[in-house]
Protein backbone atom coordinates (compact mmCIF):
# COMPACT_ATOMS: atom_id res chain seq x y z
CA UNK A 1 0.00 0.00 0.00
CA UNK A 2 1.39 3.71 -0.97
CA UNK A 3 -0.32 6.37 0.60
CA UNK A 4 0.41 10.16 -0.52
CA UNK A 5 -1.08 13.13 -0.76
CA UNK A 6 -3.21 15.03 -3.42
CA UNK A 7 -2.45 19.06 -3.39
CA UNK A 8 -4.58 21.40 -5.09
CA UNK A 9 -3.19 24.64 -3.50
CA UNK A 10 -6.83 25.65 -3.04
CA UNK A 11 -7.47 29.05 -2.27
CA UNK A 12 -10.28 29.07 0.23
CA UNK A 13 -12.27 32.03 0.54
CA UNK A 14 -10.53 35.28 3.12
CA UNK A 15 -7.25 33.52 1.78
CA UNK A 16 -4.57 35.16 -0.83
CA UNK A 17 -2.79 32.96 -3.32
CA UNK A 18 0.15 33.18 -1.59
CA UNK A 19 -0.99 31.74 1.16
CA UNK A 20 -2.64 29.07 -0.54
CA UNK A 21 0.82 28.25 -2.36
CA UNK A 22 2.51 28.05 1.00
CA UNK A 23 0.12 25.87 2.31
CA UNK A 24 0.77 23.33 -0.91
CA UNK A 25 4.79 23.75 -0.38
CA UNK A 26 4.41 22.68 3.28
CA UNK A 27 2.04 19.77 2.59
CA UNK A 28 4.86 18.48 0.75
CA UNK A 29 7.06 18.90 3.22
CA UNK A 30 5.50 17.37 5.95
CA UNK A 31 4.38 14.38 3.78
CA UNK A 32 8.15 13.55 3.61
CA UNK A 33 8.48 13.75 6.85
CA UNK A 34 5.60 11.61 8.24
CA UNK A 35 6.59 8.94 5.89
CA UNK A 36 4.15 9.01 3.22
CA UNK A 37 4.81 7.66 -0.34
CA UNK A 38 3.94 10.63 -2.69
CA UNK A 39 2.74 14.22 -3.42
CA UNK A 40 0.48 14.59 -5.99
CA UNK A 41 0.02 18.45 -8.04
CA UNK A 42 -3.18 19.65 -9.53
CA UNK A 43 -2.78 22.39 -12.26
CA UNK A 44 -5.17 25.04 -13.03
CA UNK A 45 -5.58 28.65 -14.85
CA UNK A 46 -7.31 31.66 -13.52
CA UNK A 47 -9.74 30.04 -10.75
CA UNK A 48 -9.51 30.03 -6.69
CA UNK A 49 -9.99 25.67 -6.89
CA UNK A 50 -6.66 25.75 -7.23
CA UNK A 51 -3.85 28.48 -8.10
CA UNK A 52 -0.92 26.60 -9.13
CA UNK A 53 -0.98 26.92 -13.12
CA UNK A 54 2.15 24.50 -13.58
CA UNK A 55 2.36 21.58 -11.73
CA UNK A 56 5.39 20.68 -13.39
CA UNK A 57 7.35 23.82 -12.30
CA UNK A 58 6.14 23.22 -8.53
CA UNK A 59 7.09 19.38 -8.60
CA UNK A 60 10.51 20.92 -9.79
CA UNK A 61 10.78 23.18 -7.00
CA UNK A 62 9.28 20.14 -4.04
CA UNK A 63 11.66 17.49 -5.83
CA UNK A 64 14.74 20.06 -4.62
CA UNK A 65 13.53 20.28 -1.22
CA UNK A 66 12.68 16.97 -0.39
CA UNK A 67 15.16 13.69 -0.88
CA UNK A 68 13.19 10.40 -0.76
CA UNK A 69 9.46 11.74 -2.28
CA UNK A 70 8.03 10.81 -4.64
CA UNK A 71 6.40 13.59 -7.01
CA UNK A 72 3.66 13.44 -9.54
CA UNK A 73 1.74 15.55 -11.58
CA UNK A 74 -2.42 15.30 -11.26
CA UNK A 75 -2.30 16.42 -13.83
CA UNK A 76 -0.44 18.40 -16.28
CA UNK A 77 -2.53 19.41 -19.03
CA UNK A 78 -1.95 18.17 -22.29
CA UNK A 79 -4.21 20.01 -24.95
CA UNK A 80 -3.13 23.19 -23.36
CA UNK A 81 0.83 22.80 -23.43
CA UNK A 82 3.34 21.15 -26.37
CA UNK A 83 4.07 17.72 -25.51
CA UNK A 84 7.71 17.76 -26.97
CA UNK A 85 8.01 20.73 -24.32
CA UNK A 86 6.43 18.91 -21.24
CA UNK A 87 8.35 15.72 -22.13
CA UNK A 88 11.52 17.82 -22.28
CA UNK A 89 10.28 18.99 -18.59
CA UNK A 90 9.45 15.53 -17.57
CA UNK A 91 13.00 14.33 -18.45
CA UNK A 92 14.38 16.94 -17.19
CA UNK A 93 13.06 16.24 -13.50
CA UNK A 94 13.93 12.61 -14.23
CA UNK A 95 17.20 13.02 -14.46
CA UNK A 96 18.02 15.45 -11.92
CA UNK A 97 16.08 14.43 -9.33
CA UNK A 98 16.91 10.64 -9.39
CA UNK A 99 13.89 8.84 -11.23
CA UNK A 100 11.50 10.40 -8.78
CA UNK A 101 9.23 11.94 -10.90
CA UNK A 102 6.00 11.04 -11.98
CA UNK A 103 4.17 12.48 -15.06
CA UNK A 104 0.54 12.89 -14.77
CA UNK A 105 -1.70 13.96 -17.94
CA UNK A 106 -5.08 14.76 -18.41
CA UNK A 107 -7.44 16.21 -21.35
CA UNK A 108 -8.65 18.96 -18.72
CA UNK A 109 -11.61 20.42 -19.34
CA UNK A 110 -13.43 23.06 -22.13
CA UNK A 111 -12.58 25.76 -20.50
CA UNK A 112 -11.38 29.57 -21.31
CA UNK A 113 -7.56 27.91 -20.82
CA UNK A 114 -8.44 26.56 -24.76
CA UNK A 115 -8.47 30.36 -25.91
CA UNK A 116 -5.56 31.71 -23.48
CA UNK A 117 -2.86 30.05 -24.89
CA UNK A 118 -4.30 29.10 -28.23
CA UNK A 119 -4.85 25.57 -28.56
CA UNK A 120 -8.45 25.66 -29.25
CA UNK A 121 -11.49 23.14 -28.40
CA UNK A 122 -10.53 20.89 -31.20
CA UNK A 123 -7.39 20.39 -29.07
CA UNK A 124 -9.70 19.01 -26.31
CA UNK A 125 -11.88 17.19 -28.34
CA UNK A 126 -10.15 15.80 -30.29
CA UNK A 127 -6.01 15.99 -30.36
CA UNK A 128 -5.98 14.44 -26.62
CA UNK A 129 -4.34 10.79 -28.32
CA UNK A 130 -2.15 12.64 -31.18
CA UNK A 131 -0.71 14.67 -27.89
CA UNK A 132 -0.73 11.89 -25.57
CA UNK A 133 1.67 9.65 -28.62
CA UNK A 134 4.26 12.51 -29.54
CA UNK A 135 4.60 12.97 -25.46
CA UNK A 136 5.37 8.79 -25.27
CA UNK A 137 7.29 8.91 -27.99
CA UNK A 138 9.36 11.87 -26.63
CA UNK A 139 10.09 10.11 -23.42
CA UNK A 140 11.13 6.68 -25.34
CA UNK A 141 13.18 7.33 -28.48
CA UNK A 142 16.37 8.90 -29.28
CA UNK A 143 15.06 10.71 -32.49
CA UNK A 144 11.47 12.24 -32.83
CA UNK A 145 9.57 14.04 -35.74
CA UNK A 146 6.15 14.68 -36.46
CA UNK A 147 3.55 14.53 -39.13
CA UNK A 148 0.01 14.75 -37.59
CA UNK A 149 -3.23 17.41 -37.85
CA UNK A 150 -2.41 19.13 -34.99
CA UNK A 151 1.58 18.60 -34.32
CA UNK A 152 3.93 18.33 -37.85
CA UNK A 153 8.08 18.83 -37.79
CA UNK A 154 11.12 17.70 -38.99
CA UNK A 155 12.78 14.84 -36.79
CA UNK A 156 15.21 16.05 -33.67
CA UNK A 157 17.27 14.64 -31.23
CA UNK A 158 15.64 14.13 -27.88
CA UNK A 159 17.49 16.13 -25.44
CA UNK A 160 17.73 15.55 -22.60
CA UNK A 161 17.31 12.03 -22.94
CA UNK A 162 15.39 10.00 -20.43
CA UNK A 163 17.21 6.97 -20.39
CA UNK A 164 20.43 8.35 -19.44
CA UNK A 165 19.62 8.05 -15.71
CA UNK A 166 22.18 6.15 -14.25
CA UNK A 167 20.64 3.26 -12.40
CA UNK A 168 17.13 3.72 -12.67
CA UNK A 169 14.17 3.74 -15.13
CA UNK A 170 14.29 4.48 -18.82
CA UNK A 171 12.00 6.73 -18.84
CA UNK A 172 9.69 8.73 -16.04
CA UNK A 173 6.51 7.13 -15.06
CA UNK A 174 3.15 8.53 -17.05
CA UNK A 175 -0.25 7.72 -15.73
CA UNK A 176 -3.42 9.16 -17.28
CA UNK A 177 -6.21 10.89 -15.79
CA UNK A 178 -9.33 8.99 -16.78
CA UNK A 179 -12.92 9.84 -16.13
CA UNK A 180 -14.54 8.09 -19.73
CA UNK A 181 -14.42 4.53 -21.30
CA UNK A 182 -12.62 6.63 -23.74
CA UNK A 183 -9.92 7.54 -21.93
CA UNK A 184 -10.03 4.48 -19.76
CA UNK A 185 -9.35 2.70 -23.44
CA UNK A 186 -6.61 5.10 -24.67
CA UNK A 187 -4.70 4.02 -21.11
CA UNK A 188 -4.99 0.56 -21.59
CA UNK A 189 -3.95 0.38 -25.02
CA UNK A 190 -0.97 2.56 -24.84
CA UNK A 191 -0.01 0.66 -21.36
CA UNK A 192 -0.20 3.23 -19.08
CA UNK A 193 -2.00 3.26 -15.74
CA UNK A 194 -4.89 5.39 -14.72
CA UNK A 195 -5.15 8.33 -11.97
CA UNK A 196 -8.70 7.57 -10.82
CA UNK A 197 -10.85 10.59 -9.36
CA UNK A 198 -11.99 11.54 -5.70
CA UNK A 199 -15.97 11.82 -7.20
CA UNK A 200 -15.72 8.46 -8.31
CA UNK A 201 -16.41 5.17 -5.85
CA UNK A 202 -15.24 1.96 -5.17
CA UNK A 203 -17.90 0.52 -7.39
CA UNK A 204 -16.82 2.87 -10.35
CA UNK A 205 -13.42 2.33 -9.70
CA UNK A 206 -13.57 -1.09 -10.02
CA UNK A 207 -15.74 -1.19 -12.94
CA UNK A 208 -13.31 1.17 -14.70
CA UNK A 209 -10.01 -1.33 -13.55
CA UNK A 210 -12.02 -4.28 -15.28
CA UNK A 211 -12.89 -2.37 -18.44
CA UNK A 212 -8.89 -1.02 -18.41
CA UNK A 213 -7.65 -5.03 -17.65
CA UNK A 214 -9.98 -5.91 -20.44
CA UNK A 215 -8.54 -3.06 -23.27
CA UNK A 216 -5.47 -4.05 -22.39
CA UNK A 217 -5.41 -7.82 -22.85
CA UNK A 218 -7.31 -7.36 -26.39
CA UNK A 219 -4.52 -5.01 -27.13
CA UNK A 220 -2.31 -7.84 -27.17
CA UNK A 221 -0.10 -7.94 -23.41
CA UNK A 222 0.09 -10.93 -21.50
CA UNK A 223 -1.66 -11.55 -18.23
CA UNK A 224 1.42 -10.74 -16.32
CA UNK A 225 2.23 -7.59 -18.22
CA UNK A 226 -0.83 -6.29 -17.69
CA UNK A 227 -1.42 -7.11 -13.75
CA UNK A 228 2.46 -5.11 -13.37
CA UNK A 229 1.19 -2.12 -15.12
CA UNK A 230 -1.72 -2.35 -13.71
CA UNK A 231 -0.29 -2.62 -10.21
CA UNK A 232 0.23 1.39 -10.93
CA UNK A 233 -3.14 2.53 -11.26
CA UNK A 234 -3.81 5.76 -8.44
CA UNK A 235 -6.80 5.99 -6.73
CA UNK A 236 -7.15 10.37 -5.89
CA UNK A 237 -9.48 10.66 -2.95
CA UNK A 238 -9.74 12.92 0.68
CA UNK A 239 -8.46 12.35 3.70
CA UNK A 240 -9.40 13.68 7.18
CA UNK A 241 -8.30 12.37 11.01
CA UNK A 242 -9.98 13.01 14.48
CA UNK A 243 -10.86 11.22 17.15
CA UNK A 244 -14.07 11.38 16.50
CA UNK A 245 -15.70 10.73 13.16
CA UNK A 246 -17.83 13.13 13.42
CA UNK A 247 -15.27 15.89 14.21
CA UNK A 248 -13.65 14.90 10.82
CA UNK A 249 -16.73 15.11 9.22
CA UNK A 250 -17.75 18.63 10.31
CA UNK A 251 -14.08 20.17 9.86
CA UNK A 252 -14.93 19.51 6.19
CA UNK A 253 -18.36 20.08 6.09
CA UNK A 254 -17.24 23.85 7.66
CA UNK A 255 -14.49 24.60 5.23
CA UNK A 256 -15.48 22.73 1.97
CA UNK A 257 -18.09 24.18 0.46
CA UNK A 258 -17.42 27.59 0.34
CA UNK A 259 -14.14 26.96 -1.38
CA UNK A 260 -15.81 24.42 -4.10
CA UNK A 261 -18.71 26.75 -4.30
CA UNK A 262 -16.10 29.92 -5.26
CA UNK A 263 -13.91 28.08 -7.01
CA UNK A 264 -16.08 25.47 -9.37
CA UNK A 265 -18.17 28.70 -9.77
CA UNK A 266 -15.30 29.95 -11.52
CA UNK A 267 -14.85 28.26 -14.25
CA UNK A 268 -15.78 29.82 -17.81
CA UNK A 269 -16.42 27.41 -20.72
CA UNK A 270 -14.73 28.13 -24.11
CA UNK A 271 -17.63 28.08 -26.32
CA UNK A 272 -20.10 29.31 -23.60
CA UNK A 273 -22.01 26.07 -23.21
CA UNK A 274 -23.99 25.35 -20.59
CA UNK A 275 -22.61 23.42 -17.69
CA UNK A 276 -24.01 22.44 -13.90
CA UNK A 277 -22.21 22.56 -10.58
CA UNK A 278 -22.07 20.31 -8.04
CA UNK A 279 -24.07 21.57 -4.69
CA UNK A 280 -21.02 22.44 -2.65
CA UNK A 281 -22.79 20.86 0.58
CA UNK A 282 -23.62 17.37 -1.21
CA UNK A 283 -20.59 17.64 -2.59
CA UNK A 284 -18.82 17.44 0.41
CA UNK A 285 -20.74 14.81 2.21
CA UNK A 286 -20.72 13.15 -0.75
CA UNK A 287 -16.40 13.07 -0.22
CA UNK A 288 -16.98 12.56 3.86
CA UNK A 289 -18.67 8.83 3.04
CA UNK A 290 -16.66 7.57 0.09
CA UNK A 291 -13.02 7.92 1.65
CA UNK A 292 -11.02 7.58 4.82
CA UNK A 293 -12.63 10.68 6.70
CA UNK A 294 -12.73 9.99 10.34
CA UNK A 295 -10.80 8.11 13.07
CA UNK A 296 -7.14 6.31 12.40
CA UNK A 297 -8.73 3.06 12.72
CA UNK A 298 -11.33 4.40 10.40
CA UNK A 299 -9.31 5.34 7.50
CA UNK A 300 -7.49 2.81 7.63
CA UNK A 301 -10.26 0.54 6.87
CA UNK A 302 -11.64 2.40 4.54
CA UNK A 303 -8.06 2.32 2.26
CA UNK A 304 -8.16 -1.53 2.90
CA UNK A 305 -11.45 -1.83 1.95
CA UNK A 306 -10.80 0.50 -1.53
CA UNK A 307 -8.05 -1.68 -1.90
CA UNK A 308 -9.59 -5.06 -1.92
CA UNK A 309 -12.56 -4.07 -4.01
CA UNK A 310 -11.27 -2.14 -7.07
CA UNK A 311 -6.90 -3.60 -7.07
CA UNK A 312 -5.98 -0.42 -6.25
CA UNK A 313 -2.69 -0.38 -3.61
CA UNK A 314 -1.57 3.69 -4.47
CA UNK A 315 -3.66 6.30 -2.98
CA UNK A 316 -3.72 10.17 -3.56
CA UNK A 317 -5.48 12.08 -0.50
CA UNK A 318 -6.19 15.51 -0.31
CA UNK A 319 -5.46 16.31 2.91
CA UNK A 320 -5.95 20.41 2.57
CA UNK A 321 -9.92 20.28 2.88
CA UNK A 322 -9.46 22.89 6.44
CA UNK A 323 -8.17 25.05 4.92
CA UNK A 324 -6.22 26.30 7.57
CA UNK A 325 -2.35 25.28 7.56
CA UNK A 326 -1.77 23.99 10.68
CA UNK A 327 -4.72 21.06 10.73
CA UNK A 328 -3.17 20.51 7.20
CA UNK A 329 0.12 19.94 8.65
CA UNK A 330 -1.43 17.70 11.60
CA UNK A 331 -3.64 15.74 9.20
CA UNK A 332 -0.76 15.28 7.03
CA UNK A 333 1.48 13.54 10.49
CA UNK A 334 -1.44 11.71 11.74
CA UNK A 335 -1.63 10.12 7.90
CA UNK A 336 1.86 9.01 8.64
CA UNK A 337 1.60 8.14 12.06
CA UNK A 338 -1.45 6.47 12.72
CA UNK A 339 -2.58 5.56 9.61
CA UNK A 340 0.22 3.81 7.57
CA UNK A 341 0.89 1.36 10.70
CA UNK A 342 -2.36 0.19 10.42
CA UNK A 343 -2.27 -0.56 6.90
CA UNK A 344 1.04 -2.69 7.25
Amino acid sequence: MRVGTFVLAAQFPGQGQGEALHRAVRTAEVAEEAGLDSVWLAEHHFVPYGVCPSAVTLAALLLGRTRRLRVGTAVSVLPTVHPVALGEQAALLHLTSGGRFTLGVGRGGPWVDLEVFGAGLEAYEQGFPESLDLLLRWLTEPRVGAGGERFSFREVPVVPRPDELIGGTAAPEVVVACTSPKSVRLAAERGLPMLLGMHCGDEDKAEMVAAWTRWSRESGRDPDETARIGSHHVSAGVAQLADRREDAVEALVKAMPGWLRQGLDAHVTVDGRHRSMRDPVAYTELLCGLHPVGTPRLAADRLAATAERTGITRFALLAEGSGDLAATEENVRRLGAEVLPLLG
